[in-house]
């Protein structure tokens, strides 16, 4: 099984990124998916989740409003589309696979600095 995360940067306060987190090794369409974060100093936070059918969405508070996960089964992929990106939201981003095991990518850097 392999989760592999794509699409950080360094990003200007009010900008916008979209991440990417490709999965294989598993039945995809059967996982809930998830987007985590974690900031230096800071414990690892849940920020966005996609159920595996219907595709309900829920969000942490901070980001709701300017985070959109979304998820494409057809190319076994999970999305994370950040708008209107603070200072605060820099972190390292992990996405996440869950059924009856669970499954973590290796994270991808997001800066969010002028």
């Amino acid at each position: 099984v392999q989760l592999v995360e794509s699409g950080g940067g360094l990003v200007q306060p009010g900008g916008s990124l979209r991440l990417s987190c490709v999965v294989s090794g598993l039945s995809f369409s059967q996982y809930t998916l998830s987007w985590f974060r974690q900031a230096p100093g800071k414990e690892r936070e849940w920020v966005a989740g996609i159920a595996r059918t219907g595709g309900n969405t829920n969000y942490l508070d901070s980001v709701k409003g300017r985070f959109t996960i979304s998820r494409d089964d057809a190319k076994n992929t999970v999305y994370l589309q950040m708008n209107s990106l603070k200072p605060e939201d820099t972190a390292v981003y992990y996405c996440r696979a869950l059924a009856s095991n669970v499954y973590w990518g290796q994270g991808t850097q997001v800066t969010v600095s002028s």
